[in-house]
């Protein structure tokens, strides 16, 4: 029997653990990477880029020798489109065959608020950590603003949860540094009640904690552009000399150039076994798909990996003639970090935790970081 061509698009969470687990479940399968670096940025850490309890190295993962000890193929590009039902990828490197695909490249940042030029979207990559410490170190004192917004046509495609580890983490490099009383921290939301998706009791915790820290708040006012200085809401306009803003999702730009299914908010359409439906032997997996689900469902590493491994295992099963019909976990958890403490936040189901902050879960999340790490390096 020949060799199953399998080809992955992404070298995200996503993309990694649907190597991983193609290669765990066909030893044989001839599996290539399609990305533009042969490498995992590990964007979780990028809450201590500020603090310089991670730099650069320690985040941006080189994937060689685990392609290497994997057997997987690298073709270094970007995507461009995709043709033959699926089965071609095409590339600024040329075309991919396949006979199953992957779709993981992940999600990115809609720009459109007027100005955001003039703010620093914080999980944009390692490069706006890095400016964010470079700034927080030229500013003798002033305000400093934190906020996000969401995809209007899909208001699940978001990710505040980094805002309020970053306003939490500089409220507390602050006060290390002796200079917290020089300094106006603002957090501003569209939302009254900001990380409902984490559940009400989380949200009761955070509130409660910036009011502890001093970390003022403007809620339930959509933010209406960004100036090189200040950030205007609906009704309130407040001054910045530093703006942290993460906007809302929607899927990369070159879907744009393929007859893939879309939702509302632009990402491939996918469904609770991760196939991409109307199109033979596509899955998708993380942050560029849209799913059923939750509304509370995150778009973060966790649940990207969930969805990564389910869709590797259907794709497997159906390039075998098997029943693939796996659907992956709706799960969240996550540790919100202060650099010094961290909340721990699960959510199942029905149900959802969230503890109260303790220094054994800070140390927990750095911990996780190596031992995902470990395996890749």
């Amino acid at each position: 029997m020949t060799a199953a061509r399998i080809t992955v698009v992404g070298s995200g969470f996503a993309g990694v653990t649907a190597l991983r687990t193609l290669r765990a479940q066909d030893r044989d399968a001839e599996l290539t990477l399609v990305a533009p670096a042969a490498e995992l940025h590990y964007l979780p850490g990028a809450i201590w880029l500020p603090s310089g309890k991670r730099t650069r190295d320690d985040l941006v993962v080189p994937l060689g020798g685990f392609l290497r000890r994997e057997r997987i193929a690298f073709h270094a590009a970007h995507a461009t489109g995709l043709s033959a039902d699926g089965r071609v990828l095409h590339t600024d490197a040329g075309d991919v065959a396949n006979d199953g695909l992957v779709i993981a490249t992940g999600a990115r940042f809609l720009r459109k608020l007027p100005g955001i030029e003039h703010a620093i979207v914080p999980c944009e990559g390692v490069a706006a950590g890095e400016a964010i410490r470079d700034r927080l170190e030229a500013l003798e004192g002033g305000t400093l603003c934190f906020g996000f917004g969401s995809n209007p046509d899909e208001p699940i495609a978001m990710r505040g949860g980094p805002v309020f580890e970053f306003a939490f983490g500089t409220e507390t490099l602050l006060r290390r540094q002796r200079r917290r009383d020089r300094f106006r921290l603002v957090f501003f939301s569209p939302s009254e009640r900001p990380g409902q998706r984490m559940g009400e009791r989380a949200v009761g915790r955070l509130l409660a904690e910036m009011r502890r820290r001093g970390i003022d708040t403007v809620l339930g006012e959509k933010p209406q552009r960004i100036e090189a200085g200040t950030v205007q809401l609906e009704r309130t306009r407040i001054d910045s000399d530093m703006t942290l803003f993460m906007p809302g999702l929607t899927g990369q730009a070159w879907l744009d150039r393929t007859t893939l299914p879309r939702s509302p908010g632009g990402f491939v359409q996918g469904t609770a076994a991760c196939r991409v439906p109307g199109v033979a032997r596509t899955y998708v997996a993380g942050d560029g798909g849209s799913f059923p689900g939750p509304e509370w469902m995150p778009k973060q590493a966790h649940q990207a990996d969930l969805q990564a491994a389910v869709a590797a295992r259907n794709l497997v099963r159906e390039l075998r003639n098997q029943p693939a019909d796996e659907a992956f976990r709706s799960e969240l958890v996550c540790i919100v970090d202060t650099l010094e403490r961290g909340m721990l936040v699960v959510r199942r189901g029905s149900r959802a935790l969230a503890l109260p902050s303790s220094r054994l879960a800070h140390w927990a999340k750095g911990a996780f970081e190596k031992r995902y790490l470990r395996r890749l390096r």
